[in-house]
């Protein structure tokens, strides 16, 4: 029986997980890695701790599996999307911090090009919104912030790519520069009608075409591992954004299927099809897969912080001691108490874009625990996907008869059940939750053969769990009507 390797590179760790024919997780290795902050609003990750650990998860898990490199078939990449690296070409080594696509930084060059008239044209080309979530201003900061390094790039001698590029060209010793279309589709630089690097936003971003790296489809061959003997000669068969990578792990082929994944955001992505949807309701148009020389696309909505907001009550607040005993807190009292937490950490993503918004919590009184705390941080991961389906709903003109979920979250029954609740629709946990490497596995084994197409893909999804509304529609309206006057609050907290 083949095997396919999948690495999922995400935003605080990195994991491998080794799958067999069937779909079925055979060995899982993980590292989580550390998180830098230098300065309000600004998130960064060390290139090289991004390459050391994904690289020894990647051993570790096929040792533990106890296969061997001739054994794997292939090796699928899923990464955190739109967090910008630039390197020397001569050297492979960075030049500067990973800017995490969670930084803020670059708010002031997106609100110019908005005020200059420019965000429309932008919009239509890209399918995404001026935002400094997307790559495209990180790295004109990167050029322009660090001496020499706009001249060096327009010579052609440094390479810029997402975490997939970087990966890519690690495996393969510097051989290959590339990325896929889901991830290129992230940048604010890919033009989604033509299927290529724009010259006209290049042009806009003020970023030398030398510098970026050939778009592939994101299911087939691209290079060998050569650079770690444990590893030496596994096929590099996909490339895929971890979003995109869970609609493909959750079986999500056909236009009107959706997902979310709870990670450290959340992330809802509906298949639209062949044809480049028009976003609205502060939803973007993606790219969800290419496949040969034909591109699928997906309407998302993406909040930046989801099960992340757990994390902070672990190693912010103190109040629990591992992200595991979120759940059985919570559901210690029946309800928030009248708390409503808005988790806007990193400002506030979709439906509503607004990079001057901070965290903040309403209705605190003397009463209030440590659990209200806990479920109402638990109702502000539902009711930021509530938010998203709405938008998406509406723009679509289609109701959703069941949501998809997976991500880390989705082991958490009382978020799940929240979620029901709150959206009014069956919420659907499959058996296999990594989804994101999962699709990254499908997506390379597809490439080699392992799996005949998408079809015989989509037959291996199997239900675990369906979670049923059962809140009563007064209670949910409340809580949904207190929400919307907690996010008009913490909006633009803080100056432009």
């Amino acid at each position: 029986m083949p095997y396919v390797l999948a690495l999922d590179q995400g935003t605080t760790s990195s994991r491998a997980i080794v799958f067999d024919a069937r779909g079925t997780p055979c060995a899982v290795a993980q590292q989580e890695f550390a998180q830098s902050y230098p300065q309000p609003g600004w998130v960064e990750h060390d290139p090289e701790t991004l390459w050391r650990t994904q690289a020894a998860v990647a051993v570790a898990a096929l040792a533990q599996a106890g296969i061997s490199a001739n054994e794997v078939a292939a090796l699928g990449i899923a990464n955190q999307r739109e967090t910008t690296l630039l390197w020397e070409r001569a050297t492979g080594k960075a030049v500067a911090p990973a800017i995490v696509w969670q930084d803020r930084r670059t708010a002031e060059h997106c609100a110019r090009l908005r005020a200059a008239g420019r965000e429309a044209e932008i919009r239509a080309r890209t399918g995404l919104i001026l935002d400094p979530y997307f790559s495209a201003t990180k790295l004109a900061w990167l050029l322009d912030n660090q001496p020499g390094l706009r001249k060096r790039a327009e010579a052609g001698e440094l390479a810029f790519g997402t975490v997939d590029s970087w990966l890519t060209w690690k495996l393969t010793g510097g051989t290959v520069h590339v990325t896929d279309a889901s991830n290129a589709s992230r940048t604010l630089l890919f033009d989604l009608h033509q299927g290529d690097w724009s010259e006209a936003l290049l042009a806009e971003f003020g970023i030398p075409r030398a510098v970026l790296p050939h778009v592939v489809a994101s299911s087939g061959l691209v290079g060998h591992v050569t650079t770690i003997p444990e590893l030496a000669g596994i096929p590099i068969a996909a490339l895929v954004g971890d979003q995109q990578g869970a609609l493909a792990g959750q079986a999500c082929f056909s236009a009107g299927l959706a997902k979310n994944t709870y990670g450290t955001g959340c992330f809802l992505l509906m298949h639209t099809g062949n044809e480049t949807p028009v976003a609205a309701n502060g939803l973007l148009s993606t790219v969800a897969c290419r496949r040969g020389d034909q591109l699928s696309y997906a309407l998302e909505g993406s909040v930046f912080i989801g099960g992340a907001v757990v994390q902070w009550l672990r190693d912010g607040l103190g109040l629990i001691r591992s992200a595991s005993e979120v759940e059985a807190l919570a559901a210690s009292v029946p309800d928030a108490g009248g708390v409503v937490f808005v988790p806007a950490f990193s400002g506030l993503g979709a439906p509503h874009w607004d990079p001057y918004a901070r965290g903040a919590m309403f209705g605190l009184t003397r009463g209030t625990t440590a659990a209200h705390i806990a479920r109402a941080a638990l109702e502000s991961i539902a009711l930021q996907v509530a938010d998203l389906v709405t938008a998406l709903e509406s723009q679509s003109g289609q109701a959703l008869a069941e949501l998809r979920v997976d991500g880390g979250a989705a082991a958490n029954n009382l978020l799940l059940q929240l979620q029901a609740d709150l959206l009014g629709r069956h919420i659907v946990r499959p058996v296999v939750t990594e989804t994101t490497a999962l699709g990254a596995a499908y997506l390379a084994g597809i490439a080699v053969g392992v799996w005949r197409d998408v079809n015989a893909v989509a037959e291996l999804w199997r239900a675990e769990r369906r979670f049923e509304p059962i809140m009563a529609a007064t209670d949910v309206n409340t809580i949904r009507e207190r929400w919307q006057n907690a996010i008009d609050r913490s909006r633009r907290w803080i100056e432009e």
